[in-house]
């Protein structure tokens, strides 16, 4: 198994994109002269284009806990807003932990691993909140929580399901369909592959999260979340299931044709290359300056778009809008456009 940072092809943080590349507005745009969403196309970086078209194979922290017990299948239904029960063992489903007032707590990945034991993983630094929310409601319900200390190594690209996995009783193997490239999740005690499997930097990781439009927590998620701003509905939420704690604002949302007025988009900002990137925190305003309709959350350097960049944007700005970014070191404002999300197919 070969994870280290030997790699072909310029780094990350080599030339831009080729202006008349498929990622330049207008080139391939509808009658409008509105621009069609870039195709990914090979950069001649090894790390974003072995996510892209290869294998990739990265780390990303998660925080796992245990949920067990007799009464364990009724609890987490009761507090998820997924269809846990109709989970088939060693199945996988992602779900949000809201608030009785229906903002996000968490967004959590919820694995059937034997009729009354699940593993819950989050993003790194959430488990302390998804355990305190979990144990919140729990009162003389039988089911615990364990805090177990697992690790996540992502397998991502389309040939991720070429690479050979130990068997092994320790380690869950979770398919991953998206957003983003396709792969598979080893969650457990140091899971590895066999092989060589090239583990990419976090930049190009990165990169391809926002491209993707994947809300991270502490950036795009934060307890003033509401799952429509944040694109979540669709594959956290089911309106079949029953009632769960937070359902009232997640259904009268959707009752409405979730009209919300920001949603998470994604930027394409003018940079003269990754080490002119705007910091996160930069203010968003209309294209007159006028108004204010957002921040930027998540910003990295794309070698196939340049700057990119997730920001949840007021629906006053309509995709793909051109808007003013005001960069928060005091650099010169930029301009940027604001579009739909993915940003690449």
């Amino acid at each position: 198994m070969r994870l280290g940072p030997t790699r072909t092809g310029s780094p990350a943080g080599g030339p831009g994109p080729d202006p008349d590349g498929p990622s330049a507005p207008g080139s391939d745009g509808d009658p409008q002269g509105r621009p069609s969403r870039p195709v990914a196309a090979p950069t001649g970086d090894a790390d974003y284009d072995a996510l892209r078209f290869g294998v990739g194979a990265f780390r990303p922290g998660r925080d796992v806990l245990a949920a067990a017990g007799p009464d364990a299948v009724s609890y987490l239904q009761g507090q998820c807003s997924n269809d846990v029960e109709a989970l088939a063992e060693g199945a996988s489903l992602e779900a949000l932990l809201l608030s009785p007032q229906g903002r996000l707590d968490a967004l959590v990945r919820v694995t059937r691993t034997a009729p009354d034991r699940f593993v819950v993983d989050s993003e790194a630094g959430t488990g302390p909140v998804v355990l305190a929310r979990l144990q919140r409601f729990r009162l003389r319900t039988r089911v615990e929580f364990e805090p177990l200390g697992w690790t996540c190594l992502s397998l991502r690209g389309p040939a991720a399901g070429d690479v050979a996995v130990p068997d092994r009783p320790d380690v869950l193997r979770l398919a991953v369909t998206g957003p983003g490239p396709a792969g598979f999740d080893l969650l457990g005690s140091e899971p590895t592959v066999d092989g060589d499997v090239l583990e990419v930097a976090e930049a190009a990781w990165e990169a391809v999260r926002i491209e993707s439009g994947i809300p991270g927590a502490g950036r795009e998620l934060t307890g003033s979340t509401i799952a429509a701003e944040a694109g979540l509905v669709d594959r956290t939420v089911s309106f079949t299931k029953g009632c769960y704690t937070g359902q009232e604002l997640v259904a009268r949302l959707d009752a409405r044709g979730s009209n919300v007025a920001r949603r998470l988009r994604g930027l394409v900002v003018t940079a003269a290359g990754p080490d002119d990137l705007p910091p996160v925190g930069s203010v968003v305003r209309t294209a007159d300056g006028e108004h204010e309709v957002g921040k930027l959350t998540s910003v990295a350097w794309s070698p196939l778009l340049g700057a990119v960049a997730l920001a949840t944007v007021h629906r006053r700005v309509v995709p793909p809008g051109e808007v003013v970014v005001v960069r928060a070191d005091g650099g010169a404002e930029v301009t940027a456009e604001v579009r739909d999300l993915p940003l690449v197919d």
